[in-house]
Parts: C-alpha cells; sequence; structure tokens
C-alpha cells in the first residue's frame, strides 16, 4: 500500500474512533452511568482494596490499539504506564511487566506476564479465558464485555427466526438462480409467530433481550437458567436446568444463548432434539460447542426439526464439506451476531472505566466467576 494512502487510512480510523467516542460518551460519567443502567451491569461483590494482593497498577496493555486509544485510556488512569500492542508478539514483549491486560486472553501473553492480575475481555464470551490455568491458580481477575450486545444480537436471533418462518432458507438460493420459486415453501412452513411458543435456553443478558422481543411480537416466552426462576414480566415461566426438555417439548421455536461451559458441552444432543416438539425450528447465537453438531444434522435430515439458524457452529469455521451446509431448512452466520457499526465506543467506555476503577480499588463491572465459566 502507498505510504501516504495507509497513513489517510490511518487517520480516518483514528477520526473515526474519535468520533465514535464522542457521539456516545456526552458526559463521562452520565454516560457510563446510562449504560450500567441500560444494560443491567453488575458491580463486583467485593473492591479490589480489600482483596488480597491488589495493588495500584504501573503498567497496562492494550491489546490492539493504537496511540489515540492508550492517549485516551490514559485520562483514566493517571500515572500509570499505558502501552498499546498493535499484535500478540507485541503484547507477549510488554507483557512481561505489565499488571493489567486489556483485549483478550492469549495463553503466551498471560504467560509472560508473572504480575498480571487482571484481565478485561472485550468481548463477552470467556471460555478461552477460564481455559487457562493461571487465572485460577494466580487467582486473576476477569471482567467481559457481559450484555453489551445483547440487544444487537436479540435482533439477529428474530432475522433468523423470520428467515425461517418466511421461507427465505429456501427462497434466497432460488433467486440466486434467478428462479421465480413461488412454490418452493408449503404453506404449511409459513408461519406467524404470534401466538407461538419460544423457548429461550439462558435467561442471561442476550436471552432477556431475546425474550422480550418476543414476548412483543405476540409470542408466548418460557426460559431456562441456572440461577434461579425468576423472571421479567414478559417471561411465562422460567425452569431451572432440569426443566429444559419438557420445556423444549412445548415450544416452536428454541434459542440458545448459552456460553460455553463444562455444563453445557453437548447439552443439545439426540435426547435434547428428540424431546423437543417435532417441527421446531432452532437458533444458536451462544456458542457451537453446546450442541452436538451430527445429532442437529440428523434431526433436521429426517424432519424432526423443521429448520435451524445458526450463528455460530461447532467446528467453526464450518468446513465447505460438512453436512450441515447441506442439511434442509438452515440458515448459517459466520459468527456475526454481535457485529454493530459503532459497537465498539460503548466497549472502549465501559473499558475505560473499569480502568479507573481498578487504579482506585473500587469494584468492577461484569466480573466473571472464573469457576462457573460466566
Amino acid at each position: 500500500m502507498n505510504i501516504s494512502i495507509r497513513a489517510a487510512a490511518l487517520s480516518a480510523g483514528v477520526l473515526c474512533f474519535l468520533a465514535s467516542v464522542a457521539a456516545h460518551a456526552g458526559d463521562g460519567d452520565a454516560e457510563i452511568d446510562r449504560l450500567v443502567t441500560e444494560l443491567g451491569l453488575r458491580e463486583s461483590a467485593v473492591a479490589l482494596r480489600d482483596r488480597p494482593g491488589w495493588a495500584p497498577p504501573k503498567k497496562v496493555v492494550l491489546m490492539g490499539a493504537d496511540a489515540v486509544r492508550a492517549a485516551w485510556m490514559q485520562e483514566a488512569a493517571p500515572g500509570v504506564e499505558i502501552v498499546g500492542a498493535a499484535d500478540r508478539a507485541a503484547a507477549v514483549r510488554e507483557a512481561a511487566e505489565a499488571d493489567v491486560i486489556i483485549g483478550e486472553c492469549v495463553p503466551e501473553v498471560i504467560a509472560a506476564g508473572p504480575r498480571i492480575r487482571w484481565v478485561q475481555r472485550m468481548y463477552a464470551g470467556v471460555e478461552r479465558c477460564v481455559a487457562i490455568p493461571a487465572f485460577v491458580e494466580r487467582g486473576i481477575v476477569l471482567t467481559n464485555m457481559q450484555k453489551v450486545a445483547g440487544s444487537v444480537m436479540a435482533e439477529h436471533v428474530l432475522a433468523l427466526m423470520f428467515g425461517l418462518t418466511r421461507g427465505l432458507a429456501d427462497y434466497l438460493p432460488a433467486q440466486a438462480k434467478g428462479e421465480w420459486a413461488n412454490e418452493a415453501v408449503p404453506e404449511s412452513r409459513m408461519w406467524e409467530v404470534k401466538g407461538r411458543t419460544m423457548l429461550v435456553v439462558g435467561l442471561g443478558g442476550i436471552g432477556t433481550e431475546v425474550a422480550k422481543r418476543a414476548h412483543a411480537l405476540g409470542m408466548t416466552v418460557i426460559a431456562t437458567r441456572n440461577s434461579g426462576t425468576d423472571g421479567p414480566d414478559y417471561v411465562a415461566e422460567v425452569g431451572l436446568a432440569d426443566k429444559l426438555l419438557p420445556f423444549a417439548a412445548r415450544a416452536d421455536v428454541i434459542v440458545s444463548t448459552l456460553p460455553l461451559t463444562a455444563e453445557t458441552k453437548g447439552l443439545m444432543n439426540k435426547a435434547f432434539f428428540d424431546a423437543a416438539k417435532r417441527g421446531a425450528l432452532f437458533i444458536n447465537v451462544g456458542r457451537g460447542g453446546t450442541v452436538v453438531t451430527d445429532d442437529l444434522v440428523a434431526a433436521l435430515n429426517d424432519g424432526r426439526l423443521g429448520g435451524a439458524g445458526l450463528d455460530v457452529t461447532d467446528p467453526e469455521p464450518l468446513p465447505p464439506d460438512h453436512p450441515l451446509w447441506r442439511a434442509p431448512h438452515v440458515i448459517i452466520t459466520p459468527h456475526v451476531a454481535a457485529a454493530l457499526e459503532g459497537n465498539e465506543a460503548p466497549r472502549w467506555i465501559l473499558a475505560r472505566e473499569n480502568l479507573r476503577r481498578y487504579v482506585a480499588g473500587d469494584k468492577l463491572l461484569s466480573e466473571v466467576d472464573v469457576k462457573k465459566g460466566y
């Protein structure tokens, strides 16, 4: 790339980031309060200053951050060395004296940083983080971006649902071939969702947003969660894990928003799909590893499931020759449910707020229970 063009592109990216942050930030304290309230973010139960081993950080590494972001983050941590690391190799080099990593959970970075005591992941999923033994062995605090993408991911769920209930999984391939396929989808597969029942498996931040929208469409929503049987008014019934199969038997649409943990790995298996209401639709925006893919393919091929909308798969990426591509009535998107124009701004605003809190020894936002995996 021509150097002047490359510099212009970088400048444009910097300006875009600053404009996006400025548009979201306004009064900084007010914006933080708004995000915390709107997203329902929780503080840690115990302040950092009251935990053994905490001390104000001396060095923070920002993975994937440029000088502009580093300077902007510096405002939240006066006197702390803030270093941007453009790639993993740079992060490994900078980690030796680092107390904090903001970005990703990378085993070689954690191994290279014996002083690291806090990692802020910039996305919600943390299965790769909790798989690193150092988080338990060294008591590294982990925070994530739970609920930040809940709204847009719920919209993605609805897009997949309507794509299946209105036949788009069959009409779009016909469109690509220039065919007027007005008989491609029988009326028996053209649903009105009003009056149907949706099961949300995992009534957390994303699942709650899904439930809210499904209820607004006139659907009856039932859900499972691990933390108890309470739920918002728009969820008709909430059950614990033991209700999964009975609830699946009642649902026309099943939506999984589950994280990948030891308890959820392979949870959607043959027994689950056998228990599901025949012809039900299955949508997964959680993690592909919660599903036994061969069992999903079998349930689609023999008609036990009426279709599937998948933003995540196992394996991922899905190989070109995988039978899931050829299963009937399937829509697959490549793990993009959280994608949103300008979505980096609230993430960085929350990361900076957590950095401010860490430096002050306060309670953090969205701390992960490393043993539970979420």
